[in-house]
C-alpha cells in the first residue's frame, strides 16, 4: 500500500540499476544482456533480460505491490487459464537507492493487441470470453486467507464523485447528459449478487498480446482482485466493435445488470485515463475517446 510519503516517489531506474540490481540479487543471470523495452507503459520500466526473462521496476508507489502479488498469484491461476500469462520466478528487493520490490518473470513474445486488427474478430470475443469464465471459475487450493487480502477489492460506487466530476470536465468534447444518463444508470443497476469470483482488474486491449494476429497472452495482473466481475467487461468497450461485442456477452453469458455496470466501468476507466493524459499523449486520447464512445453505444 502507497503512503502519503510514497506517493509522489518517482524514482530514476536506468539500465546501470537493474544491472547492479541483478547482478547482487540473482548473480545466475549476472552475464545475460540487458534491452530497455521502450514504451513500456506508465507503471513499470520494463528491461528484457536475456531472451527467456523480464525485469519489471515499478515507476511509481501506485504499482508497489504487483510484484510480490503476481508472485503469489499467477503460478497458480496459470494452468486453469487458456491463455498465457506472466510466470514470475523472482522477486527482487529494495536496493542501491531504489526503494521498492521488483519483480523478474519469463519473457512472453508477442505484440501489443490493436482495435484494427482484432475489433472485429469474433474469434478474439469467444477467446476473451473463455478466458474470463476460466478465471471465474478459478477456486485456489490451500491459500492462507492472509494472501487474499492483498487482492483488490473495489466498487464502481467508489468512482461516483470522480466520475461525475470528469463528466464535468469533458463537457463539449463527449456528450456530458449521455455519460450522466448512462453513469446514473449504472450506478443504480442491482449489484452482483453471486459468489465473489477472481478478475483481471485492468482488463483491456494493451494488456493483450497477439502473435501473427491471434491472442497469445495476458498481462499485467496488478488489478488481481475477488468479487464483481463487471469491471472486466471494459474489453468489450476498448478493443470491440458492437458484432464482436454481442459475441463476446452471449458467450460469457452476462446479464443486463452486469452488463450495464461493465459499461460504468469502461467510461469511468475511460474518462480518468482521458482527463489525465490525453493532453500530452495523442495515443491515450484516441483510445479512451473509442472507449468512452462505445461505452455510451452499449
Amino acid at each position: 500500500m502507497a503512503t502519503a510519503r510514497t506517493a509522489d516517489i518517482r524514482p530514476e531506474i536506468d539500465a546501470a540499476l537493474v544491472r547492479r540490481l541483478i547482478d547482487t540479487q540473482f548473480p545466475r543471470w549476472a552475464r545475460l544482456p540487458l534491452k530497455l523495452l521502450d514504451p513500456a507503459g506508465s507503471d513499470h520500466v520494463i528491461y528484457r533480460l536475456g531472451e527467456e526473462l523480464a525485469v519489471r521496476l515499478p515507476r511509481h508507489a501506485g504499482a508497489i505491490g504487483q510484484a510480490r502479488k503476481e508472485f503469489q498469484w499467477l503460478p497458480q491461476l496459470a494452468p486453469y487459464l487458456p491463455l498465457a500469462i506472466p510466470l514470475p520466478v523472482g522477486v527482487g528487493e529494495p536496493d542501491f537507492g531504489y526503494p521498492w520490490p521488483w519483480a523478474v518473470s519469463r519473457w512472453l513474445e508477442g505484440e501489443v493487441a490493436t482495435v484494427g486488427a482484432l475489433a472485429d474478430s469474433t474469434r478474439t470475443a469467444i477467446e476473451l470470453a473463455h478466458f474470463l469464465a476460466a478465471l471465474q471459475r478459478f477456486v485456489p487450493e490451500n491459500t492462507p486467507k492472509t494472501a487474499r487480502e492483498y487482492l483488490t477489492s473495489w466498487s464502481l460506487s467508489d468512482r461516483d464523485r470522480a466520475t461525475r466530476v470528469a463528466i464535468a470536465k469533458v463537457d463539449g468534447v463527449f456528450a456530458a447528459s449521455a455519460m450522466t444518463s448512462l453513469w446514473d444508470a449504472a450506478m443504480s443497476a442491482p449489484g452482483w449478487d453471486g459468489p465473489p469470483v477472481y478478475f483481471h482488474g485492468d482488463f483491456h486491449s494493451g494488456n493483450l498480446l497477439t502473435i501473427h494476429g491471434h491472442l497469445s497472452a495476458v498481462i499485467d495482473f496488478g488489478g488481481l482482485g475477488l468479487g464483481d466481475p463487471a469491471c472486466d467487461l471494459m474489453i468489450a468497450f476498448t478493443l470491440m466493435t458492437a458484432g464482436s461485442r454481442a459475441t463476446f456477452r452471449d458467450t460469457l453469458g452476462v446479464d443486463d445488470a452486469t452488463w450495464l455496470r461493465g459499461r460504468g466501468w469502461a467510461m469511468a476507466t475511460g474518462l480518468n485515463a482521458y482527463t489525465s493524459y490525453a493532453a500530452v499523449s495523442p495515443q491515450v486520447a484516441a483510445q479512451t475517446t473509442r472507449q468512452i464512445t462505445e461505452a455510451l453505444i452499449g
